[in-house]
């Protein structure tokens, strides 16, 4: 495969602090690689487990889109906006951070742990007023196809009263497309990219996929670079994908 990035799932960076086990695909916190501090405008991507009752304290950001997926269990959010909000599987959240937010994400159960992917993506735009959204998806709309969860700013087409069709997923202030997708075994699915010039990083989820001869396992993350189509085949049943479009490029306005 030319112009890719292969990152498999052992060489990531790894905490293990008792109450928090992350995995990081990108230089973050401890973990410092110079070869993987990003692929283009995609800075985090942590795959993070934290233990029942415990959580991460209120803390700053500014000037950077987070995205979070739940994949086990909920997380409970509480911000200086004035949210607090319980964020569970089968949902995502989204904050552009801009001039700056203070924020705390706990587990919500006291007891079972939760799994949820945390992804920072450079914006667009700097210092705009911080933004909170949490929309949920429909998990069967995701079976067999590719079901966009994130867009750029406006986002989504408003409705008659003026919100978002949830079904197109949130919007970020960036050029950045993310889609999700469950696949039964030997399906195969064809990604077009939205915007030239912006490169595609593949994260799996479950299973695993082929793409042009080669294999990618559970939480495998592969980039590509200066190709307008990909062609995937998943090669277990219930194999799910992440897929990030972002720009290359720094391009703020």
């Amino acid at each position: 495969m030319s112009n890719t990035i292969l990152h498999k799932a052992a060489t990531r960076g790894h905490a293990d602090y008792g109450w928090l086990d992350s995995w990081q695909s990108f230089s973050f916190a401890g973990y410092y690689n110079p070869e993987r501090i990003q692929f283009g405008m995609l800075r985090v991507l942590n795959d993070d487990r934290v233990e029942g009752g415990r959580g991460f304290g209120s803390h700053p950001h500014d000037n950077m889109e987070i995205i979070s997926i739940p994949l086990k269990g909920s997380l409970v959010h509480e911000d200086n906006l004035g949210h607090k909000k319980v964020v569970s599987e089968g949902e995502i959240q989204v904050m552009s951070t801009g001039k700056g937010v203070f924020h705390s994400e706990y587990n919500n159960s006291p007891s079972e742990p939760a799994e949820f992917l945390q992804i920072w993506v450079f914006p667009n735009q700097l210092n705009v007023t911080p933004r909170y959204d949490q929309i949920p998806l429909d998990l069967s709309a995701e079976h067999d196809t590719l079901q966009q969860i994130i867009s750029p700013f406006p986002g989504p087409k408003a409705s008659h009263d003026g919100r978002p069709h949830k079904e197109n997923g949130t919007w970020i202030y960036q050029d950045a497309w993310f889609h999700l997708g469950t696949f039964d075994a030997g399906r195969e699915i064809q990604y077009d990219l939205k915007k030239q010039g912006n490169g595609i990083y593949l994260f799996v989820i479950e299973g695993a996929f082929l793409l042009d001869g080669h294999r990618l396992e559970k939480r495998d993350g592969l980039g590509i670079v200066d190709t307008p189509t990909l062609n995937l085949k998943a090669a277990d049943q219930g194999s799910r994908i992440l897929i990030m479009e972002v720009p290359m490029k720094n391009n703020i306005q």
